[in-house]
């Protein structure tokens, strides 16, 4: 009996440290695509257990509206979901909660 619960334990660590190899090795890179009519002025990604949001990825760069943009999401936390937000030239935001980085390429913003 106590040989199968140390079996079973250490299958249990097996499963979870391969399956925090597997996240920590996903691209996080996606495409930010802006069809808005609008220039994209700022862009956040803050994975979903942060409460305030990271600073701007855009940096000094801006996307005009029909273009896009390359972005590495990945904050070293080995987290899939991220929370995004934009900022545009007029002033208005979108804010999308969730967003799976791991198996998102393109993320398009749209009027």
């Amino acid at each position: 009996m106590r040989v199968k619960l140390v079996s079973l334990i250490l299958l249990l660590m097996t499963l979870l440290f391969a399956s925090a190899a597997n996240a920590q090795s996903y691209n996080r890179q996606v495409r930010i695509v802006n069809n808005t009519s609008t220039t994209l002025m700022y862009f956040y990604a803050s994975n979903v257990d942060r409460t305030t949001w990271e600073e701007d990825i855009l940096g000094s760069s801006v996307v005009p509206s029909g273009s896009s943009v390359m972005i590495n999401i990945d904050d070293g936390s080995g987290y899939c979901r991220y929370d995004f937000r934009a900022v545009f030239s007029d002033g208005s935001e979108m804010i999308r909660a969730g967003v799976n980085v791991c198996e998102v390429a393109t993320y398009t913003y749209s009027d």
